[in-house]
């Protein structure tokens, strides 16, 4: 009784230490728990921290492209977006400013052709006064064997990456460097860009070609300010999209998962993270480098699609079919 008379402030502070461990801090844990679950689909960087550039994404209406200009808009950038598509670009548009509050512009362009990449490019500085960054992302893909492939197919994919990027990237450069502006240019490349990969040879070297462009330009145009960079991202499905390309049970043989060996595909934010950094003033010490982001999946085997080489003639058309569609 006399120790507890003398010590009643210390065991007064060690039962409340000791509630607070056997009743606080498992609530505590159990929010850290839920926030840290999946802290990669959280935005990262603070707010603001793209307010006063203007950026232009090329097949900004869906997909990737669609996630990254929402994360952009929400950091405070203006965003135009294009496509050949202006019924999609225009409902993304009215989307994302109901959900961002941005101001974004929706202009059709065929990145293939110069003369509407000059005119998107004048009806952006038209309606923001300035661009500060280039994405370049509108792609396209035919996964088939090389041999099942017409020439026009060939031409169709090399001339949306490879000559739609070199289109935008020396239209918005040539202003860059006539306005004694500095600017950054962000690619969206593959992994098989330097690996190359069976099955999407089309892709595979026209990915190649824009990482040329990537590390060249990042050299030639530095002394003008302007960065370039790429990003070569791994699988980044959208729900329901491998399975529209495989049919079952296709769809459950060639999970995309299965390669990465974090056993998971990557989240549209995680995506979206990394490009807003690549062209904030965050990353101004950053040049030519082309980060993957695959969950591994490259170094655990190169050639994203080289496992398709044990599907039969008969499961080819089965795939081919369901890509017409």
């Amino acid at each position: 009784m006399n120790y507890l008379k003398q010590h009643r402030g210390n065991v007064v502070r060690q039962l409340h230490a000791l509630t607070f461990g056997a009743f606080i801090m498992p609530v505590i844990a159990g929010l850290l728990k839920i926030r840290m679950t999946n802290p990669f689909a959280q935005p990262m960087l603070r707010d603001n921290a793209l307010a006063g550039k203007t950026i232009i994404v090329t097949g900004g209406g869906t997909g990737l492209g669609r996630a990254m200009t929402t994360y952009f808009l929400q950091l405070g950038a203006n965003v135009t977006i294009t496509s050949r598509k202006l019924d999609v670009l225009e409902q993304t548009a009215i989307e994302l400013r109901q959900q961002t509050g941005g101001r974004i512009l929706a202009l059709a362009c065929d990145v293939r052709k110069y003369n509407e990449v000059e005119a998107m490019l004048a009806r952006t500085y038209e309606e923001f006064g300035r661009v500060d960054v280039l994405l370049n992302n509108a792609a396209g893909n035919f996964i088939s064997p090389t041999e099942r492939l017409s020439h026009k197919a060939f031409d169709v994919i090399v001339d949306i990456v490879l000559r739609g990027s070199y289109n935008c990237t020396l239209a918005v450069g040539k202003r860059w460097i006539a306005e004694q502006q500095p600017g950054t240019i962000l690619n969206i490349v593959t992994t098989y860009a330097s690996v190359g990969s069976a099955f999407v040879v089309p892709s595979a070297t026209a990915k190649a070609g824009v990482l040329a462009l990537t590390r060249s330009l990042a050299v030639e145009w530095a002394k003008y300010g302007i960065r370039s960079n790429a990003i070569a991202p791994g699988p980044f499905p959208t729900e329901g999209a491998w399975s529209r390309l495989f049919p079952e049970p296709l769809a459950s043989q060639l999970d995309p998962a299965a390669s990465v060996p974090l056993k998971r595909v990557g989240q549209y934010q995680e995506l979206a993270n990394l490009a807003a950094y690549l062209v904030s003033d965050f990353s101004a010490y950053i040049n030519g480098e082309v980060v993957t982001i695959d969950g591994g999946e490259w170094l655990n085997g190169a050639g994203e699609f080289n496992k398709l080489q044990a599907l039969t003639p008969e499961m080819w058309d089965q795939i081919e079919k369901t890509m017409r569609r």
